[in-house]
This record gives structure tokens, sequence and C-alpha cells, in this order.
């Protein structure tokens, strides 16, 4: 099987370290099944699609949908060179799953609109399924309703006619969309349990996210929400364009 590639663009190394394990975990992966090039680091490398088997793009402090005036050179280079990326995987329909930061960065990429009207607060929140999701390979045995772990600013408010919508909540319309045969997205983390959670609260408590002396109730609610549905996702993902 040709390895897949996860692109991070994550400043805090303990937090990109615990997402790798996740998506790993997750995925069924083995380390050396799962190229890791994090992008806030240095320029992207040169990336061979066909040397893959698909692109996984996983979350960022960063909001895509901010103006240029707002971000700062690193964040302006990433997005450049992802977005670059993403001109051939699109034209390529080449299988990509982006997770929470990779909304913004495919939605605004494929024209939709993008802003923080519908941003989530840290924690559980229900996500159900549409009729298009329900029988999306992607989804496939996932339950219709779970519980997933999002914590984000910006969200899709609008999506293009050309985009499926595939999953959304009470708070969040958009949860999870596909544009043409094998690009996702979701706006909750597929790849987050319980310990990459308490890890991203405290590496990120003074990032604008929740009050920060308010850390521990956020996880402590967490706590009380079983989050095992989203993981599927990942296994899906592999099994279907691993080859």
């Amino acid at each position: 099987m040709r390895p897949f590639l996860l692109l991070a663009a994550r400043d805090h190394d303990e937090v990109a370290d615990d997402e790798y394990r996740a998506f790993c975990a997750y995925s069924g992966l083995a380390p050396d099944e799962l190229h890791r090039v994090r992008a806030e680091a240095a320029s992207l490398p040169e990336i061979r699609l066909e040397d893959y088997s698909g692109v996984i793009l996983g979350g960022s402090p960063f909001t895509a949908s901010d103006p240029v005036e707002d971000k700062g050179p690193v964040q302006i280079r990433v997005e450049a060179e992802i977005r670059a990326l993403l001109d051939r995987i699109v034209a390529a329909d080449f299988p990509f799953l982006g997770a929470c930061y990779g909304v913004g960065i495919l939605g605004t990429h494929r024209g939709a609109v993008v802003d923080r009207r519908f941003g989530e607060p840290v924690g559980a929140v229900k996500v159900r399924l549409s009729a298009v999701g329900l029988n999306d390979p992607i989804c496939a045995g996932l339950d219709p309703a779970f519980f997933a772990f999002v914590g984000h600013k910006e969200a899709v408010r609008t999506l293009p006619p050309d985009a499926a919508l595939l999953a959304g909540s009470d708070t969040c319309p958009v949860q999870m969309f596909r544009f043409r045969k094998n690009l996702y997205a979701t706006q909750f983390h597929p790849e987050l349990d319980h310990t990459g959670l308490e890890r991203r609260i405290d590496a990120y408590r003074h990032s604008g996210y929740f009050p920060p002396h308010e850390a521990e109730s956020v996880k402590e609610r967490a706590r009380g929400v079983l989050v095992t549905e989203p993981q599927k996702i990942l296994a899906n993902f592999v099994a279907r364009y691993g080859a």
C-alpha cells in the first residue's frame, strides 16, 4: 500500500505529536504508512500525489477565513502552499480528508461561505448524518446521530451547489461535506479522543476558544460524553483509498 500523507499546521509540539498518534491509532496506519509534514515548520517539500494513497489535513489554530491583514507571515505562507497543493488535489479528485481546519481550507477553495457565524465552543456536540451521509462509504457503520468533539471559531455557513452535505448539528449546520467523489472535510475532529482533547485544552487555553479560567470545567464536561463514532471515518477513509 502506498502511504497516506498527513499535513499538520500546529505550532505546539506536544499537540502535534498527539494529533499524529491519534490519526495513526484510529486510521489503523503504522507510522511508516502515514507520512507527516508539519507545514508551519518549513515550506512544503515537493509532494508527488502519485506517491500517496490519500492526503489528510489536520487541525490548526489558524483561521482560514480571517482577513489577510490579521494573519501572520507563517499562516500566509502555509495557506498559500496548501491551496496550491489543493489545486492539484481537486483537479485530480484525489482522495482528501480535511479535519476542522480542513473545512475552512477546502471550503474557501471551492467557493463556500466560511465565517464565524457558526463557531462552536470546545466540547462534544451531537452530529446527525444527512440522507446523503447515511449512504456515503466514508460514513459506513456510523450511527445516524453521534457525539463528536469540536472547538472552532469559523465554519461553513453556505456550501456551494456542487457540494454534498453529509452531516450537521443544531449549532453548526455543516459538520461534514464532500466535493466531487473523493474530497471530504469534517468540522468536528474525527481523530480526537478524551486524552487529545485535554491536551489541546491545556495548550490553547489562552487562544480564545474559552475563558482560560474555565479550562478544567471544559474538561469535566467532555469527560461525561462518550465519543467513539467519529474515529470510524478515518478507518473508512483508509479502507476505501489504501492501495
